[in-house]
C-alpha cells in the first residue's frame, strides 16, 4: 500500500532528522555486527603485515626463531581474518538494545550434501 503525500513528507522529515543526529548514527553503527567484523578484518590485515615484516626481518638477520614467530603471527591473523569475514557476510539480526538473536541456526550442509543437492536440481536434459 503506497504512502500518501503527507505520510511521505513526514517520513522524509524523520529520515533527515535521524541522518543529522550524530549520536543516533554512532549508536546504530555500534550495534551493527558488520561494523565490528570489518574493524576486526582491518586489524587482522595489519597484524598480517606485521607478521610478514617479522618474517622478512628474521630472514635478513638470520634469526630463524623470529622468522618462525612472524609466520605463526601471520597464520593466526589470517585465521582471525577469515572468521571475521564470515561474520561480516552473515550477521545475526539483533534486537535494538539487546543481544537476542532472531535467526535460528539450522544444520549446516556439508560439501557433499551441497553437491548432492546440486545434482538433484540439475536440468533434466543433462543426465
Amino acid at each position: 500500500m503506497p504512502l500518501s503525500e503527507h505520510e511521505q513528507r513526514l517520513f522524509e522529515q524523520i529520515e533527515q532528522s535521524l541522518a543529522e543526529d550524530p549520536k543516533f548514527a554512532s549508536a546504530v553503527r555500534a550495534s551493527d555486527p558488520r561494523f565490528h567484523a570489518r574493524r576486526r578484518l582491518l586489524l587482522a590485515v595489519g597484524v598480517i603485515a606485521v607478521g610478514l615484516a617479522l618474517v622478512v626481518y628474521g630472514t635478513v638477520t638470520e634469526l630463524t626463531l623470529l622468522g618462525v614467530a612472524g609466520f605463526v603471527v601471520m597464520l593466526g591473523a589470517a585465521a582471525f581474518a577469515m572468521r571475521s569475514h564470515r561474520k561480516a557476510q552473515s550477521p545475526d539480526l539483533r534486537v535494538v538494545g539487546g543481544s537476542t538473536s532472531r535467526r535460528t541456526r539450522g544444520r549446516r550442509m556439508s560439501f557433499v550434501d551441497r553437491l548432492e543437492e546440486r545434482w538433484r536440481q540439475r536440468p533434466e536434459g543433462h543426465r
